[in-house]
């Protein structure tokens, strides 16, 4: 049996104005009505449901839950950019997930949110909802059923907007739901539903007549999660519940009650610490119960790491939370900020993190395409420039990692598009001189310029590198694909740019490289900052890792680097490529632990969660305490530990070349 995709949604002439919505959040002017649509169906069967296949998707965003218990949140976000949301995007998804009732009935309830509001939400610009179930009843027959307009549907205005809740506003009655065009035509997700729990034990808050109180729970750790809230009582309960990492001041939920009611919220929070001021406005006595609804990707398999330094323990254990948090229906920069698809660096290294964690590579992999998508879509183009080649570099070693060689092959023209037009950026000197952009290099700031968004006198040698990356990454992919004459190319491409890298970057009397060329750099002050080169660690550290420079020479700048001979800080985020460098030059018994101490005084600081950065990069700025992309011990550590090589892709044969990297014990494991 086949499952049927029928959407439905509010009826039309009831709801005209509840219909339609934008497709994300980065339209300019967008307006649209704030909507919450109720769906209901029972079943009822004269034999037990031993099994039901289900297939459910919801736009924009959905809660899906089957006899009283949570099925799926979702859907998988689609992989959006920071550009090209003035149109729809093609691709939608669908989960799917077989529950065992046991029982003769199915009683659905699911509701869906018509606004995209988090940034990494995208909408087909309509409101639906899609379910449909193959069931296997108990003498071994099949049957489907599915989504139509055999179904209720409501409006709940008590949901008045994005994490605003008003139990005073009825819910209107339910009607037969409406069959809409399907427009979706969803992707089956090749990855499962999330995981979910509330993380507070006792949430009880009790109210007096008329009483207020303000309860602080705190959470064992950072978690990203929903809100949930239960209102018992006769009167009006008025709740504001602010979700912290630490203290940090963010916008509350505002929720008020009528009597018994529940609420559920959609927006993904990120919390160490939830602040609740609930006051009763009654005279009969009141009582809330509070839940704080975490989840994550699920989770089969676990691999650790343990030293003889418990504080390096605590680093990896710390990375390996803020990783588990990050894994949602797609990777996310961090729980706070939840970007979308276009935070490739974010993603490569927590990609490169799960081996030696959790193991499941499907949501990488998933990445993967659907940035394909995305740089197809725009012929080629993302927002972020280095993160489009750094794609490439990920495209290959999660291959080799996975031995998936499909994934290769849904990736092809998008690699070959991104390619093809980073040719159109090379300047006669044969360098990279015309881009869009030279972003992102890293998250500090260089004499007031922000290397988020860097000047061609900082960013043009940072992205010149990563393109020699993705050359390189490119050729082994094209030679894996049997592709001989790609490859060729890219070789040539490779060896041409090294030349002109190490020819025009290279400052022969300092003997280290410069950021780039300073000749259309922007004055910002009173002096002329088109008469200065930069000369920071950050090209000189991607000129180790990627190679460019011979390993002596390599080795030598490591060394000055770590000295702190050549200027610059950088923030967790680039260490990924000082510690691969280190490795890569055969010095990771030099360095490797030295580097990770960084780590110590962050975790020290605030365990719950893997901070943003180490350098404030302006002031006022509050990092987050929920960023994977810091996370690099975890997979850099037991990396140097093992002294591990894969040499055939899936893993299927590694060379190890233990070391203890001067610790006195260390167990080091890795999911193959």
């Amino acid at each position: 049996m086949k499952h049927v995709e029928n959407w439905i949604w509010l009826p039309k002439k009831e709801y005209q104005n509840e219909q339609t919505t934008y497709f994300s959040r980065f339209v300019e002017n967008a307006e649209t009505k704030y909507t919450v649509a109720e769906f209901k169906r029972r079943y009822e069967f004269s034999q037990r449901i031993l099994q039901a296949e289900l297939r459910f998707s919801g736009d924009a965003v959905f809660q899906l839950f089957c006899n009283g218990e949570i099925v799926g949140t979702g859907p998988a976000c689609v992989g959006g950019d920071f550009i090209g949301n003035d149109r729809v995007r093609d691709n939608f998804y669908a989960f799917e997930k077989t529950v065992c009732p046991d029982c003769r009935e199915l009683d659905f309830f699911a509701r869906v949110q018509l606004t995209p509001y988090h940034i990494c939400e995208y909408s087909k610009g309509h409101g639906g909802l899609m379910l449909s179930a193959i069931l296997t009843l108990e003498d071994g027959t099949k049957q489907t059923v599915c989504t139509d307009e055999s179904w209720l549907v409501r409006k709940n205005g008590a949901y008045v907007a994005s994490r605003i809740f008003d139990g005073r506003i009825s819910a209107d009655e339910y009607v037969p739901a409406e069959l809409t065009p399907n427009i979706w035509n969803c992707i089956t997700a090749p990855i499962p539903v999330r995981d979910e729990r509330n993380c507070i034990e006792n949430g009880e808050i009790l109210l007096a007549p008329e009483e207020e109180k303000t309860v602080v729970f705190e959470l064992d750790k950072i978690w990203g999660g929903f809100i949930q809230v239960e209102s018992r009582g006769q009167g009006v309960v008025s709740v504001d519940l602010t979700c912290r990492e630490i203290a940090e001041e963010t916008e509350p939920e505002r929720l008020t009650f009528l009597g018994e009611q529940s609420y559920r919220g959609f927006f993904l929070h990120s919390a160490g610490n939830l602040y609740v001021v609930a006051k009763n406005h009654s005279s009969a006595e009141a009582s809330i119960s509070v839940s704080f609804i975490e989840t994550h990707y699920p989770i089969s398999e676990e691999a650790f790491t343990k030293t003889s330094d418990s504080e390096l323990d605590a680093v990896l254990e710390t990375c390996k939370h803020t990783l588990k948090i990050c894994r949602q229906t797609h990777h996310l920069d961090s729980t706070r900020h939840c970007e979308p698809m276009a935070c490739t660096g974010d993603y490569y290294i927590e990609s490169l993190m799960t081996p030696f964690s959790f193991g499941d590579m499907r949501l990488a992999e998933f990445d993967l395409v659907r940035t394909a998508i995305m740089l197809e879509r725009e012929n080629g183009r993302m927002f972020h420039t280095t993160y489009s080649l750094i794609w490439v570099r990920m495209l290959h070693d999660v291959y080799m990692l996975t031995g998936n060689r499909e994934m290769l092959l849904q990736c092809r023209r998008a690699l070959a598009l991104l390619l093809a037009r980073f040719e159109t950026y090379m300047g006669e000197e044969g360098i990279l001189d015309n881009p869009p952009d030279y972003m992102f290099v890293d998250w500090i700031y260089i004499d007031g310029f922000s290397m988020h968004h860097p000047p061609k006198s900082l960013g043009q040698s940072c992205l010149n590198l990563f393109y020699f990356g993705a050359l390189e990454s490119a050729e082994k992919i094209y030679q894996i694909l049997g592709d001989v004459d790609n490859a060729e190319k890219c070789r040539a491409q490779k060896e041409s740019l090294r030349g002109a890298i190490n020819g025009i970057l290279f400052d022969k009397e300092k003997g280290c490289y410069f950021e780039g060329i300073n000749e259309s750099a922007v004055v910002r002050s009173e002096w002329d900052v088109a008469t200065k080169r930069y000369y920071l660690k950050h090209s000189n550290i991607l000129a180790c890792y990627f190679g460019v420079c011979s390993d002596e020479v390599g080795r030598d700048l490591i060394d000055r680097i770590m000295k702190d001979e050549i200027e610059g800080d950088y923030q967790p985020y680039f260490m990924h490529y000082l510690l691969e460098a280190v490795y890569r030059l055969g010095l990771r018994e030099k360095y490797t632990v030295q580097i990770c101490e960084r780590w110590k005084a962050s975790v020290r600081e605030c365990p719950k969660g893997l901070t943003e950065g180490f350098v404030t990069p302006e002031p006022g700025y509050g990092f987050d305490h929920s960023h994977a992309w810091g996370g690099t011990p975890l997979y850099s550590l037991p990396k140097a530990l093992m002294g591990l090589e894969i040499e055939e892709a899936g893993m299927k044969s590694l060379t190890l070349f233990p070391s203890l990297l001067g610790l006195e014990q260390a167990r080091a494991e890795l999911l193959t």
